[in-house]
């Protein structure tokens, strides 16, 4: 045990320990008395202090068959997209088609490739995350400390958290909505019938949430925006965006797919979201820090072809 872990429950620690490891073997070996704090059995509840020794019986996980496979080449270039690293955070710029953690089939993520590069440390978790198919800002923490504070800045987002993303709406900017407008559209996650995933959709009786939306460029069939995220509901730009009639280009699940096609003419080949710029205060010395990841080269030449349309 390290000082990274006290006062972590031990059910929450052997699931960092234990990746890949179902929750319901995990309990069962702590039934079991498999699991040991200093000599005693002990329950998923307990609380771990500094210097506790904690005996952890022979498993194989799917983590551990990862851990022997090669890296894909996307992954392998993580160390030359850091934004920013001290001892108590890191923050990448995430590429586009890289889930944040392995699962569900995806047998890597970015979470799992640092921990096997020399950015890791003794400590090293998400702080947040991303879509797989949108590229940007990702924050992780170096110390339990820095993650815990991570967690509760963005659980009250909309006053300590600011993120702002970059899309290209495949469609028109209309000229009554002026340069910005505000989308306060509650959303509720549902399971699609068709592929079993989990979806998002405007419903009265969804949660709240809220993006404002600023003009950045037209063109014309489509126009460059920023949205500034008040809260951090799943899929929630790509959902208010189509919901006000301006679709994010490439986007295969919210988006128009005549839209979409139109403008694989100019080179897009991804879902054209970018998280490019967070704030929020540093978990150490409560300074107010702001991370920037430039557009990433793919997207700027979607830009440069339309600019020429």
């Amino acid at each position: 045990m390290t000082r990274h872990e006290d006062g972590q429950r031990l059910d929450n620690y052997l699931t960092s320990r234990l990746k890949g490891l179902p929750r319901s073997r995990l309990y069962r070996i702590i039934r079991r008395g498999e699991v040991r704090i200093n000599g005693s059995r002990c329950l998923p509840s307990t609380r771990l202090a500094t210097g506790d020794v904690v005996r952890i019986p022979p498993v194989r996980t799917a983590h551990d068959a990862n851990n022997t496979a090669p890296l894909p080449k996307a992954l392998k270039m993580l160390d030359s997209r850091v934004l920013y690293q001290d001892e108590h955070l890191l923050v990448i710029d995430k590429p586009a088609g890289v889930a944040v953690h392995g699962g569900s089939g995806i047998p890597f993520g970015v979470i799992e490739a640092l921990k096997r590069s020399s950015l890791a440390g003794e400590f090293l978790e998400l702080g947040h995350r991303l879509d797989r198919d949108t590229s940007g800002c990702l924050v992780l923490a170096r110390t339990r400390k820095a993650l815990l504070s991570i967690h509760e800045a963005f659980r009250r987002e909309a006053e300590l958290v600011s993120k702002v993303y970059l899309a290209l709406a495949a469609r028109k900017w209309l000229d009554d909505r002026g340069d910005h407008f505000r989308i306060d559209h509650p959303l509720e996650r549902y399971r699609d019938p068709l592929t079993g995933h989990s979806r998002m959709r405007v419903s009265s009786i969804g949660q709240s949430a809220a993006s404002q939306v600023e003009l950045v460029r037209r063109f014309d069939s489509a126009c460059l925006v920023k949205v500034h995220l008040e809260t951090g509901r799943m899929h929630q730009a790509r959902v208010h965006l189509a919901s006000v009639g301006l679709p994010v280009a490439g986007d295969d699940i919210y988006g128009d797919s005549g839209c979409n096609k139109a403008l694989r003419d100019c080179g897009l080949k991804r879902l054209f979201l970018h998280a490019s710029t967070l704030s929020f205060n540093h978990p150490e010395n409560g300074q107010r820090q702001v991370f920037d990841a430039p557009l990433a080269p793919e997207l700027s030449d979607v830009i440069e072809k339309l600019e020429k349309i």
